[in-house]
């Protein structure tokens, strides 16, 4: 006799391929779970199930309150000298957001105070929170700033959640990036909580330092990003002259 699948499976693979097909396209609202169930004569739980199935494999996500929606495409994000996320995710005809999660000022410790060029114990502000682009979560972050030089930033971005606008108010009115850093990833526990991925997902870890004018770190950060949301490029500075590498 012929082992039956899990109807919960067999559900997930139906919307799957539905999805596949072109049935629904990314970021599409998927049927009600109640309308699921009806459509194929189970409970909710089962239904539920399928569709945790889907989001483990970064199918779908949740939106708290709204419904289940088809995983949309890859947002670009360049990464560039003067890379500005709301700028980023605007130009590609998204919506972004962010939601913050920790803002305080402790001592820094030995590596962060090395990338800083600060003596290990100084205050910095810690700033982390989550990104998101049309209500998605894509990436986690975790901003460093000394706060010796800049007392007030943190009542500013409490006030409005831009690190850019904040920076502006306390005096610094523009920065570059200095160097970016990629490395390959597994998401923890926490991350994938926090970006709805499985545990163990693949992600993008970027490491950054920001100077101002002067050459001073503004910003030391270090942000996870969901490898199959964003699609990271990194792009020339306009204003530098392009260099011909043929002999």
């Amino acid at each position: 006799m012929a082992t039956r699948s899990a109807i919960w499976k067999s559900i997930a693979d139906t919307l799957a391929a539905e999805i596949a097909e072109g049935h629904y396209a990314p970021g599409d609202r998927l049927p009600t779970e109640a309308q699921l169930s009806a459509r194929f004569g189970v409970n909710r739980h089962t239904v539920r199930h399928a569709l945790q199935t889907l989001a483990d494999l970064g199918t779908v996500h949740a939106r708290r309150g709204s419904g289940v929606y088809v995983t949309a495409r890859p947002t670009d994000y360049p990464l560039s000298r003067r890379t500005r996320f709301h700028e980023n995710v605007l130009a590609s005809g998204r919506t972004p957001s962010r939601r913050l999660n920790r803002l305080e000022t402790r001592a820094c410790d030995g590596e962060e105070a090395a990338a800083m060029r600060l003596n290990p114990g100084d205050p910095v502000h810690v700033v982390e929170g989550i990104s998101l682009v049309d209500d998605q979560p894509i990436a986690v972050f975790r901003s460093l700033f000394p706060a010796s030089r800049l007392p007030g930033l943190l009542e500013h971005l409490n006030a409005v959640p831009s690190v850019t606008a904040a920076l502006a108010a306390v005096g610094v009115g523009d920065y570059t990036r200095a160097e970016t850093r990629l490395t390959a990833v597994a998401a923890t526990p926490t991350l994938a909580l926090h970006l709805r991925l499985a545990e163990g997902a693949p992600l993008l870890r970027s490491r950054a330092l920001n100077h101002d004018p002067a050459g001073q770190v503004v910003e030391f950060g270090t942000t996870w990003w969901a490898g199959d949301r964003v699609t990271l490029t990194v792009s020339p500075d306009p204003h530098l002259p392009v260099t011909d590498p043929s002999p």
